[in-house]
């Protein structure tokens, strides 16, 4: 039975060197193509009859559209939902990674700490980038909140700053370990099958088991991240 970490090995599919640098395309960025272009395929045909009465399949895009804007005014408040378009697609992003993930053969690109960190620190500049534009200089006032001493300032300052540093990790590694977690469990279960011979039915019944969790477990832990998102750019605009 093979190794169940071998499933997360980035493997060059295409191979291309510039100047010495490896830049191949592997099958970790053929699944985030794979993800952007099945989210986008699949919103444009579900929104291809629009009515104002929604049939089923209007209402799928529909239904993601308000859950992602219900978590805005939540954790945001209404200003936030000019930055809608980011959001929506950092929740697809993420949720159609880890469903596709889910199927045989598939790679899970959010089980990487390289993409999901870069991701997150796509978040972390965004999130820089508006509160700045937002509060100009007084976004510095984020590693040193109003009443408190300057005389502190040595002391707050470090732990504000790791504090702000921290949030793309945060993000990461919960995403990282639950989907790392649930395949290795799937892989593992799966290699009963096999070696139980008539009784292999077992294993794979528990696995089916497995994978209804896990699929619930892919949308749990996007809804996660988003609200995660969600929170720091709320930090990012307002005052605390």
């Amino acid at each position: 039975m093979s190794s169940p970490m071998e499933q997360f090995v980035v493997k060059p599919i295409i191979p291309i060197k510039v100047g010495g640098i490896d830049i191949s395309f592997t099958n970790s960025a053929l699944f985030m193509v794979l993800a952007v272009a099945t989210s986008t395929l699949l919103l444009a045909w579900c929104l291809r009859r629009r009515s104002l009465v929604p049939n089923l399949a209007q209402s799928v895009p529909e239904t993601i559209y308000e859950f992602v804007a219900s978590l805005l005014r939540e954790n945001v408040g209404a200003e936030g939902l000019k930055y809608f378009p980011f959001i929506f697609s950092m929740f697809l992003f993420v949720a159609f990674g880890n469903l596709l993930g889910l199927l045989p053969y598939a790679f899970t690109f959010t089980s990487h700490l390289t993409a999901v960190g870069s991701l997150s620190l796509i978040a972390l500049a965004f999130n820089i980038i508006i509160g700045i534009k937002k509060k100009k200089i007084g976004w510095l006032r984020t590693f040193l909140p109003k009443g408190i001493p300057l005389a502190l300032a040595p002391l707050i300052v470090p732990i504000e700053m790791i504090s702000f540093l921290s949030k793309p990790f945060s993000l990461t590694v919960r995403l990282v370990a639950n989907m790392t977690v649930g395949h290795i469990m799937l892989k593992i279960i799966a290699g009963f099958v096999a070696a139980l011979g008539v009784l292999g039915f077992v294993p794979i019944l528990f696995n089916s088991c497995i994978v209804c969790f896990e699929i619930f477990i892919a949308l749990l832990q996007a809804f996660i991240y988003t609200v995660l998102s969600c929170i720091y750019l709320g930090d990012a605009l307002h005052e605390h």
